[in-house]
């Protein structure tokens, strides 16, 4: 059924429903992802592909990636030996590369100050995975305010608001002298010379798209994967033989870690990031597996289901990276038993510079060192429950002690 929705009648599930948090924050439905079907969403995704993250722009910032991580390994290096947050340690390390990539600047250097920072960004993953009575009983509104919904809303919108302003400011002030190299909003203003979709407040809805779709997922991604590794000795040697045959870790190389590209396969079909994916809206009457599926109708997709499916995978509660050897199943939309990143015109723009960043840091984090839990934990007693929004992390930090390998 959902190779029927996202391939066959791709076209005619290819809108968005307007929700109460999306509407919110992406300023009435003014970014990539949540835009209705329509000229304004084509251009906008025309824009994304040629000119945000294409794979040549995604090379561009490659320096950034790479750097950052090296700061994180050094970082590591003088911690070992005693628990180390990885959480904290990996949102710190996406959040500056998302913000050196959009904004040329590190997450902690304008309005929102760091310790703000990544609580905003939860807040506004949670706030985007609740049920709000509006969405359903709109007449029932009132009810969101009631249970104070609707005020924390405004207030993550407001807050985030405040530093786009900032951004923008910095970005078109003549002084600006801070340029190491071109950026997303730097990208945008220019595009906005030229186009008439692109206002303002287009550019803080597209920077929404990036800050939560960029940090949530690719945070996630990284602690599931290391979480399991840990939890699995035998996978994690394999994968650091794999790795450490390699004179060096660059980007240029992670083509070749095949062991390694199964891992973050496993991970994504074992945790998906979004789950439901993001809901679909019909935009004319379709017949899906013999079922009439109205206009305006709302379409959830469980690729979380789809990825555990017993009919499709053999033991899928268990991670195993070798089912994706020698195997073509890819993460791009193509094999439908897998779409972490969805599938046709609304599947996701920015999973190449996701996943450059969740290879590379693995890569090195797995190169480098050698990992285990603190003494005293078993990985029995590893907590691997899961905390509700739409995008899905751990619910406790993962606390590893690392130790030097070279």
């Amino acid at each position: 059924m959902a190779r029927e929705i996202l391939k066959t009648n791709d076209f005619g599930f290819c809108s968005r429903p307007k929700l109460t948090s999306s509407n919110k924050f992406s300023y009435d439905c003014k970014d990539i992802s949540f835009a209705p079907y329509g000229e304004y969403w084509r251009e906008m995704r025309k824009i994304s592909i040629l000119q945000l993250f294409s794979a040549k722009r995604v090379s561009t910032f490659h320096s950034v990636r790479e750097e950052e991580v090296a700061i994180l390994i050094d970082s590591i290096s003088k911690s070992l030996s005693k628990p180390i947050n990885l959480t904290k340690l990996v949102s710190t390390l996406i959040s500056n590369i998302i913000c050196r990539v959009a904004l040329n600047k590190k997450y902690d250097q304008g309005d929102l100050e760091k310790e703000h920072f990544h609580a905003l960004v939860q807040e506004t993953e949670t706030l985007f995975g609740t049920f709000f009575i509006s969405d359903c009983f709109p007449s029932l509104g009132w009810i969101d305010k009631l249970t104070g919904l609707q005020q924390r809303l405004e207030r993550a919108f407001n807050k985030f608001d405040s530093f786009y302003n900032e951004i923008i400011e910095e970005h078109i002030d003549q002084k600006r002298t801070n340029l190491e190299q071109e950026d997303i909003v730097d990208v945008l203003l220019h595009q906005q010379k030229n186009s008439p979709y692109i206002t303002d407040n287009n550019i803080k809805a597209i920077l929404m798209d990036i800050f939560i779709a960029g940090i949530g997922t690719s945070s996630a991604i990284i602690i599931w994967a290391m979480a399991e590794l840990v939890r699995n000795s035998r996978i994690m040697q394999k994968v650091q033989v794999e790795v450490r045959s390699s004179t060096h870790i660059s980007e240029s190389s992670l083509h070749n870690l095949q062991y390694l590209n199964s891992v973050v396969k496993e991970t994504l079909r074992l945790h998906l990031p979004v789950p439901l994916l993001l809901p679909r809206e019909a935009i004319r009457h379709c017949k899906i597996s013999g079922y009439d599926i109205e206009q305006d109708t709302r379409v959830f997709i469980n690729a979380w289901g789809i990825a555990r499916d017993p009919k499709t995978w053999d033991n899928p509660e268990e991670f195993l990276p070798e089912r994706f050897i020698d195997k073509s199943i890819d993460i791009i939309g193509h094999n439908f038993e897998l779409i972490p990143f969805g599938s046709g015109r609304r599947s996701c723009p920015g999973m190449n510079l996701g996943m450059a960043i969740v290879e590379l840091a693995l890569a090195n984090w797995l190169y480098y060192f050698d990992w285990k839990l603190p003494e005293g934990m078993s990985k029995e007693e590893m907590n691997m429950d899961e905390v509700p929004g739409i995008t899905v992390h751990k619910k406790s930090a993962l606390c590893l002690v690392a130790s030097k390998y070279i």
